[in-house]
């Protein structure tokens, strides 16, 4: 089972920027997809965002298209998240995930492999 480690989060100003980090300790081939899923206090963990093994097939929650974006680096073995444009509404701990299931149904992670979290807050 691989081991995450997210990093990146803070508290920031609504309308700026932030930058997640996953860092991923064996991050070999797979057929699944890694990404992000986001918990806000009182509310279900919910889907945010990932990205195929080769980085050339994302998908998105309708809630962030057009602000955040993922990305990786396999060299690095590393997943980003870049968050622009945040609102009040985006502040929740992110969690890095592994083996996701993406179809044009939508996302969900096969087996469940949770990091630590970073908390995002986000003041209006």
């Amino acid at each position: 089972q691989v081991q995450l480690v997210e990093s990146g989060g803070g508290l920031v100003q609504a309308g700026d920027s932030l930058r997640l980090s996953c860092a991923v300790s064996e991050h070999t081939f797979s057929k699944y997809y890694m990404g992000w899923y986001r918990q806000a206090p009182g509310k279900e963990r919910e889907f945010v965002a990932a990205i195929s093994w080769g980085g050339g097939t994302t998908f998105y929650a309708d809630s962030v298209k057009g602000r955040f974006t993922i990305s990786k680096d396999n060299a690095k073995d590393t997943i980003y998240l870049q968050m622009n444009s945040l609102q009040p509404e985006d502040t929740a701990v992110y969690y890095c995930a592994a083996d996701i299931y993406c179809s044009g149904y939508g996302c969900h992670v096969i087996a469940p492999n949770w990091g630590q979290g970073t908390q995002v807050t986000v003041s209006s």
